[in-house]
């Protein structure tokens, strides 16, 4: 299968949970769909959905929750 690395649209803060008392809304192993939400990267205290533009499986993170990330920057790897 091959592998794929997703960019952050935008610098902020990466959110890989909903809450702090709340699971990550996907982990390493985790299958996605289209549509489904990655996580949440906030910016001024405004929230934008990181959403799976493919199916597959997600391999690896490359940020922690609450981890600064700059437009560009790796966010997770997929196999599609």
């Amino acid at each position: 299968m091959p592998l794929k690395t997703v960019q952050s649209p935008l610098p902020g803060i990466f959110y890989r949970k909903p809450a702090p008392d709340q699971p990550p809304f996907k982990s390493e192993g985790d299958m996605i769909a289209i549509g489904d939400t990655i996580g949440l990267i906030e910016v001024m205290k405004t929230f934008t959905a990181v959403v799976a533009e493919e199916a597959g499986k997600i391999v690896a993170f490359h940020l922690e929750n609450e981890d600064a990330v700059m437009a560009g920057e790796c966010l997770y790897d997929i196999e599609t």
